[in-house]
């Protein structure tokens, strides 16, 4: 059995891969996201992410298809409470920003969507600066009071603003970030490493990273003279006419081959590696992606593997 972690400093603990769930209601239609949803937490997968704006920006879609196809699902198996569920909001069209009514009024419709009378995990999927400190917070204290929210979360922000946050909550005695989600993975470090990850580690916070798999160009399906059938085909093939894309590529294929294990496997393998990262997010299309994502709840990088990683991704 794959061991849990804990997400910080609350007493959630989650599978070490998060499953994307940005692609339901997506490039995945329903029955493709059950099987999916059924596949992982078959597995002993039990976190998934979502958030109410997934997926707004697809022709005819107005945001929460994800949310909706997770409570058709979780209301189809009875399930829910095996589910550490995670969402988001702040960037829904109907429901942007963090002032108090938008937190609230836009965590009220992600509970209709999912079908259920709480969030495991909420988050707010990008800071909204217009909004002091203390209206954020007590809006989400509203929330963890009432029972709707279990824990709470940071997206997208500032060093320095998140240090306010949890400087507020601390002073307060209110609800407090447990867990943040940076963009991460071996070819973006510093949007993380440095400022924001220490941050993280001093205060105790668990990273969950979106993007680990950097559009799945980690995947190594990403080969010079390859087509790739995805949605996101444009942005990770640009990886390949970098030296440092290419060298991080090189990497994972000699570490990979060495342990007998997928290219997506080591890529999330070096950052649950990383002190602070509980468990890296990834999303699946279709059944056929998932073994390579939950194995790296089973693959530990020696020491030697995680610097030949972090080295060609300098």
């Amino acid at each position: 059995m794959t061991s849990l972690r804990k997400l910080g400093s609350s007493d959630l603990e989650v599978f070490p891969l998060a499953l994307g769930g940005n692609v339901f209601g997506w490039t995945a239609d329903e029955a493709q996201s059950f099987d999916v949803l059924d596949a992982y937490t078959a597995a002993g997968g039990n976190f998934i992410d979502t958030a109410d704006v997934y997926s707004a920006w697809v022709p005819g879609n107005k945001g929460g298809e994800s949310e909706t196809v997770l409570g058709n699902w979780f209301a189809a198996r009875g399930n829910r409470s095996d589910v550490v569920l995670a969402t988001k909001v702040g960037a829904h069209p109907d429901f942007k920003g963090l002032s108090a009514h938008t937190i609230k009024a836009g965590a009220e419709e992600s509970l209709r969507r999912l079908r259920t009378d709480y969030i495991d995990l909420y988050y707010t999927h990008y800071d909204d600066p217009t909004v002091p400190v203390e209206e954020v917070i007590a809006a989400l204290d509203d929330l963890v009071t009432s029972g709707k929210v279990r824990a709470i979360a940071a997206s997208n922000v500032t060093p320095e603003r998140l240090q306010e946050f949890l400087d507020f909550s601390d002073r307060e005695g209110l609800a407090r970030y447990s867990v943040l989600q940076p963009h991460y993975n071996l070819l973006s470090r510093d949007t993380y490493e440095g400022q924001l990850e220490q941050v993280a580690s001093r205060s105790g916070l668990a990273a969950v990273p979106y993007y680990a798999l950097a559009s799945g160009f980690l995947t190594g399906k990403y080969r010079p003279g390859t087509r790739v059938d995805s949605a996101r085909a444009e942005g990770a093939g640009k990886h390949l006419e970098t030296e440092r894309g290419r060298r991080v590529l090189a990497a994972l294929d000699e570490v990979a081959e060495s342990r007998g294990a997928e290219l997506a496997t080591v890529a999330l393998a070096w950052l649950a590696a990383q002190p602070t990262v509980a468990a890296p997010i990834a999303s699946a299309r279709t059944v056929e992606q998932l073994p390579a994502l939950l194995a790296v709840g089973e693959l530990e990088l020696t020491d030697a593997e995680v610097s030949t990683l972090t080295a060609a991704s300098a």
